[in-house]
């Protein structure tokens, strides 16, 4: 593979953290502050004096774009920017509060100013400074925004889901959870509203998520333990507590219940279940890796043998490798080899690697993650690579 060069600046990461404060709405003061070192608020300031090159503007860039609620902020890094992940990189900073620097709200005018070779964008302030223009308002079939207000890095119902189904655990600890053992008048499917009978420790919590058969994931080059991907099932409330006594000297056993709340399949028995996580759906920057970054598609999720835009693949590499929610990551499709006559003699054609699409990585486990695909030209299999873009 020949990946290509890394393009971005070490300020993009950095100003990441320092972030534009400067656009955070009413709802933004109530963010926390984040951490940032003092090599990082350096390298912060230098960045936020500098801009981005005019280069790597889009070539119609517009010269201010008022956010709609469809809007995601993928949306409008393509709108300004040939290379969407350097986002952070074309923001002036506010460095006095370092608060979350990606929430952008409907309503807000983004301005983009232009001084000799560079380019910086702002908010414009309420009553001064920015252009004659308003909320343009349109169909929208989904809304893309958070719960805070703001908008979201990309369309959140294809990621939504993925969220709480797509699960890869670290260890086998399914094999150890709460299991359904029976339902109710003797069925072996339940759906949505049935009861069924649990043995494990299962109480009041948000919620359980329902999984089946977890099938070991292993790294195509080492052939290394990655972790455990479940097929999802569906979802399930407590209703009642088990409990054990004994009869006649004969130890009894009385199962907890619960009741089947949505499926994606039969709810089967033998089918195990995990605490509902909270829904996490906060925005978060697509920005480029900080390092050089190689691995490769483990899987497409569900059934299908290929995926194409907008599906989920699982990838080799996780939190301990360094990839972040939210990194931008390179497909590459493995150029075809042929045997051939060349000039007469016997050979073999090597094409080279060429770039396939890009993946945004939105879920991080320990050695492996789950990515989106944003744009893809041919369709991707497992073990297609991927790379800083």
């Amino acid at each position: 593979m020949n990946p290509r060069p890394l393009r971005r600046r070490a300020g993009a990461l950095a100003a990441l953290w320092a972030g534009a404060s400067l656009l955070a709405g009413p709802a933004a003061a109530a963010e926390p502050n984040f951490p940032i070192t003092p090599q990082q608020r350096s390298t912060a300031q230098q960045v936020a004096q500098a801009g981005i090159p005019l280069s790597e503007l889009a070539p119609n860039a517009p010269d201010s774009h008022t956010v709609q609620s469809g809007d995601t902020l993928w949306d409008i890094s393509k709108l300004f920017l040939k290379s969407p992940w350097r986002w952070p990189e074309l923001w002036g900073m506010n460095l006095d509060q370092v608060r979350n620097p990606h929430l952008i709200y409907p309503g807000q005018v983004l301005v983009l100013e232009k001084t000799g070779d560079r380019a910086r964008l702002r908010v414009a302030q309420a009553g001064g400074g920015a252009p004659e223009n308003t909320v343009r308002l349109s169909p929208r079939v989904r809304s893309n925004l958070l719960d805070n207000g703001a908008i979201g890095s990309i369309p959140l119902h294809l990621i939504g889901p993925f969220l709480t189904e797509a699960m890869i655990f670290n260890n086998d600890e399914l094999s150890r959870a709460p299991r359904i053992v029976a339902a109710q008048e003797g069925y072996v499917a339940m759906s949505q509203g049935q009861l069924a009978y649990v043995l494990g420790d299962v109480n009041r919590s948000s919620g359980y998520r329902l999984f089946r058969e977890p099938q070991p994931l292993y790294d195509f080059d080492t052939n290394e333990l990655l972790g455990y991907e479940a097929r999802y099932v569906g979802t399930a409330d407590f209703v009642r507590p088990g409990r054990n006594f004994e009869e006649d000297g004969t130890p009894v056993v009385v199962p907890a219940t619960v009741a089947i709340k949505s499926v994606r399949m039969e709810v089967n028995v033998g089918d195990r279940l995990a605490p509902l996580p909270a829904r996490d759906l906060d925005a978060y920057v697509p920005h480029h890796p900080n390092v050089p970054m190689a691995g490769r598609v483990l899987q497409i999720y569900g059934d299908a043998l290929s995926a194409g835009q907008n599906q989920i693949v699982a990838l080799n590499r996780g939190a301990r490798d360094g990839i972040e929610r939210g990194h931008v990551l390179a497909l590459w499709r493995q150029g075809d080899r042929q045997a051939k006559r060349i000039d007469g003699e016997r050979a073999v054609l090597q094409l080279p690697n060429e770039q396939n699409g890009l993946l945004f990585v939105f879920s991080v486990f320990e050695r492996t993650s789950y990515a989106l695909i944003l744009s893809v030209n041919v369709p991707v299999f497992a073990g297609d690579a991927f790379t800083q873009p």
